[in-house]
């Protein structure tokens, strides 16, 4: 069973200056005293219309942690509006990765329902991630402006006509080969209470790595710059256009020791963007790591007494944080936030045993429209997701969230299967990064998987391409793996490497086919077209020639278990560290 720990305690900060964003809510109210603006947010949905299969960990009414089954997009809606309901002015917003990386019932229709979801729940603003410049910025654009444009694999407006997003992507650190932003970098709302009236500044950003994170080929000419440096440069815009408070919406994050709403131990890439970000910015709403947290970041700059937070992944818990403004001073006076658990109905889990709702958190009954989105597109889906494909002897793991250098069976699996799809152009090695490995692979109690569950675990789209490489190249891309902290899954290829030792020299034993690598040789080696075009920062592997397409990433793994007999896990050791411990 899978689980994210969360505590029920929610953080309170007093006495903090700041400024305020764009949004509707006008309440009878009054006439004096701060106006509270609820600024709902989550992140890292990832297209997950159904319930993902996931729990929180909440402590019972006798201080017991029990699971609460989380997530679906359904529920999600039911939750936002139970939130909006209570609080006269709020604005829903998200830190990126709303799309991309999706289950079938999404991705399978270029993430479409999902917009059309996040319309009907009322979405104001989301700043883009990384995932979604996955199908390239001229399809990030259509799900923006709407249309069936048909932009790369896959055939938009399927079962509708696609309106695109009534809520608005910001990116302002998405720069154009002419120095613009592809996206806007902020917006303006305003919230009144009776008379009077806040504002609020939002800034939206990707992670500056998403660079790495997709095909070059999707993104020509755009760099993605510096996040403080661009957040910063918006802030006295934002104040001169009458803004009280300013939000950051950034879709990169950190992890923290302890449960969802708490803040102990901060790491991460986060950490320095908040060190060097303007003091004037008051909330930051973050993501990227499917972490959950509620931080007062004056815990660790004084100077910065940000509200920073992150509501984990998959829709499973909704953010309210609440900013306290007095519109005659214009500052922020208080803020709060906690992260509310999206409680369903449950489901069985991959052991078989079933997670039931806890009476320790809310329970929500699914919103009836968006409920109806979803039934509608996983119908529509579903013939293809339930098409039995083969069988396994075991589940296979994908590794843990940041498990870059673990070997898996998984990822074996997986380059073996490419291998055998691209034997024939002549391949001799086949590798797969383990990001684009996207969930585990769980047969059923008879060992049967189907189309859907290959789905899930790669979504992207992925086609085959077949290069060769010098040997000299090919301990180039091993060497870089280690640079990247990323161990790519081998197929034809065993190696040891130690950490320890210079670069250039950290290498042990490559052997291609059980004989020596040979520096002076060719090797012929089949990847997807995400890592041979410089995919997770993998820039040697751009170097080969082009000899060969394949087919798609998928359909190679579908064949390979498309077999008479059940498909063990492969053994893993084709790639061992040797660093000395210590």
């Amino acid at each position: 069973m899978r689980r994210i720990a969360v505590l029920a305690a929610a953080l309170v900060l007093a006495g903090c200056a700041g400024r305020m964003p764009p949004s509707a809510g006008v309440a009878a109210g009054s006439i004096s005293g701060p106006i509270d603006v609820h600024v709902i947010a989550f992140n890292d949905f990832h297209g997950n219309l159904e319930p993902p299969g996931l729990s929180i960990d909440v402590a019972d009414a006798d201080g017991r942690t029990v699971s609460a089954p989380a997530g679906g997009v359904a529920y999600l809606a039911a939750a936002i509006a139970d939130l909006r309901a209570k609080a006269p002015r709020s604005i829903i917003v998200a830190a990126g990765d709303m799309t991309g990386a999706s289950p079938i019932e999404s991705s399978l229709f270029l993430d479409e329902p999902t917009v059309a979801a996040m319309n009907l729940i009322g979405v104001d603003l989301n700043a883009a991630g990384n995932h979604e410049f996955d199908r390239g910025i001229a399809e990030l654009h259509r799900l923006q402006d709407g249309g069936c444009a048909k932009t790369g694999n896959g055939v938009p407006c399927r079962l509708d006509r696609f309106a695109g997003a009534g809520f608005a992507y910001l990116a302002g650190n998405t720069i154009t080969a002419d120095g613009r932003s592809a996206f806007p970098a902020t917006a303006i709302r305003e919230f009144r209470d009776g008379a009077r009236a806040v504002k609020i500044g939002f800034i939206g950003l990707t992670t500056r790595a998403t660079q790495t994170y997709v095909s070059p080929a999707g993104i020509p000419g755009i760099r993605f710059a510096d996040e403080a440096d661009t957040a910063n440069a918006q802030v006295a815009g934002l104040r001169a256009a009458g803004a009280d408070a300013i939000v950051l919406l950034i879709h990169e994050g950190g992890a923290v020791k302890g449960g969802p709403n708490d803040c102990t131990a901060l790491s991460g890439a986060i950490r320095p963007i908040l060190d060097r970000l303007d003091t004037r910015v008051d909330l930051v709403v973050s993501g990227h790591t499917h972490r959950a947290y509620i931080c007062d970041y004056a815990a660790y700059d004084s100077a910065r007494p940000f509200l920073l937070t992150s509501a984990g992944r998959y829709g499973t818990l909704v953010t309210d944080a609440v900013l306290s403004i007095d519109p005659a001073t214009h500052h922020v006076v208080a803020k709060r936030a906690s992260n509310i658990v999206v409680q369903n109905d449950g489901y069985v889990g991959a052991d078989g045993r079933r997670v039931t709702p806890s009476d320790a958190v809310p329970r929500y009954a699914p919103e009836p429209r968006v409920g109806a989105l979803v039934a509608r597109y996983a119908a529509a889906a579903a013939p293809l997701a339930s098409r039995p494909v083969g069988r396994l002897t075991a589940p296979l793991a994908k590794a843990s969230e940041g498990g870059g250098m673990t070997e898996t069976p998984l990822g074996n699996l997986i380059a073996d299967s490419q291998l055998a799809a691209t034997r024939a152009s002549g391949a001799q090695i086949a590798l797969m990064n383990p990001f684009g490995i996207r969930t585990s692979l769980n047969p059923d109690a008879d060992g049967r998987v189907t189309y859907g569950d290959l789905y899930a675990v790669q979504p992207f789209g992925n086609t085959l391409m077949v290069r060769d490489y010098t040997g000299t190249q090919l301990r180039a891309v091993l060497e870089q793996q280690l640079d990247r902290k990323i161990v790519l899954a081998a197929a034809g290829l065993t190696y040891a490497y130690d950490r320890s030792r210079p670069a250039g020299s950290r290498i042990l034993n490559p052997r291609v086919g059980g004989l020596p690598l040979n520096d002076a040789a060719t090797y012929r080696v089949a990847m997807n077209n995400f890592l041979a075009f410089g995919g997770d920062g993998f820039t040697t592997l751009t170097a080969g020639r082009d000899v060969a397409g394949g087919p798609s990433d998928l359909d190679a793994l579908a064949a390979y278990l498309t077999t008479d007999r059940p498909v063990a896990p492969p053994a893993i050791g084709r790639t061992v560290d040797r660093t000395p411990a210590g």
